[in-house]
């Protein structure tokens, strides 16, 4: 059978062409080939150090600090979730973002690699993320951000972790309180039951086609996951939620959920930037060059430094 074509922006050439596989072997297989070269760390404007951090269930997960050269301490603070499926690694074009975040939005970036279905679903991923959070709250003068002063967000699966993380962090009165979150073509909802959903099962990079095979990697005891951890739209109250940049791309299964997410947000009076790009599919700024990449990571930084400022 013909797949369908859809007018995505020549621009994303040749992203648009490819389409990730879901299986044990591919997954390994991609996380091997996605690895971040050293070589992209060398910048002379930035900082990085990693710090090993405790996590769920007695484990350790590492986060990189990523902090622009001569910043004023104690300095704002961005919490960086990297998306994946769940299954796989931040790639090269997740650190550059996080790097140009850096030193554009003049914040330090806590980068996170927390762990990974399928050896570790459900809720490892939401549980070390949320830990991460709390790390970071808790060492914000050894770092040197403010802790008033922590933003956090991802792309796709790193949008839900970034929005888990806000839902544990209110629900298990941490005293945390995140000062927004910025959301790209994020994960949300769990029913797959949207139009979008139903519309884009074949779509390039990630579809909903995908979306159903991952789950068992991720998700293999439904029954024991709680409903936030993975389909926040359907918690019972938006109340004391941060504000929310989101971001949705057209050709998207995923699209709706961002576009819902938005709207029940601002029913609870919670103010939302949102922003839908055309031309686009899941994973488009992937290719961090291309100009529609370039806009929108002009406007997400523009957001961010809004908010740090206050």
């Amino acid at each position: 059978m013909k797949k369908r074509k859809y007018p995505i922006n020549k621009e994303f050439l040749p992203l648009s062409l490819y389409t990730q596989s879901i299986s044990r072997r591919s997954i390994e297989r991609a996380n091997k080939l996605y690895r971040v070269p050293k070589s992209l760390y060398k910048d002379p404007e930035l900082d990085i150090r990693t710090v090993k951090i405790p996590a769920f269930r007695g484990g350790e997960i590492e986060m990189m600090l990523i902090t622009p050269v001569g910043i004023e301490k104690p300095a704002p603070c961005f919490y960086n979730i990297h998306g994946g499926g769940f299954v796989f690694e931040g790639t090269s074009a997740h650190y550059r973002h996080a790097a140009n975040y850096a030193k554009d939005a003049g914040c330090v970036v806590a980068y996170v690699k927390y762990r990974l279905g399928p050896e570790f679903p459900f809720p490892y991923p939401q549980e070390d993320c949320y830990a991460g959070l709390v790390w970071l709250h808790d060492h914000a003068d050894e770092i040197g951000i403010d802790p008033d002063r922590i933003g956090l967000g991802g792309d796709s699966a790193g949008g839900t972790l970034a929005v888990t993380s806000c839902l544990m962090a209110r629900d298990r009165e941490s005293g945390i309180r995140p000062l927004f979150t910025l959301l790209i073509y994020p994960f949300l909802d769990n029913r797959s039951q949207s139009e979008s959903f139903r519309k884009y099962t074949d779509t390039p990079v990630w579809n909903s086609t995908l979306s159903k095979k991952v789950k068992p990697f991720i998700d293999p005891h439904p029954e024991e996951t709680p409903l936030e951890l993975k389909s926040p739209v359907q918690v019972d109250t938006f109340e004391g939620m941060p504000p929310s940049y989101i971001e949705v791309a057209e050709f998207d299964a995923l699209r709706d959920d961002g576009i819902l997410y938005s709207k029940l947000l601002e029913e609870a009076g919670i103010e939302v930037e949102f922003h839908d790009t055309h031309g686009t599919m899941h994973g488009f700024d992937f290719m961090t060059n291309a100009p529609t990449t370039q806009i929108m990571e002009t406007l997400r930084i523009a957001y961010m430094k809004k908010k740090f400022c206050g």
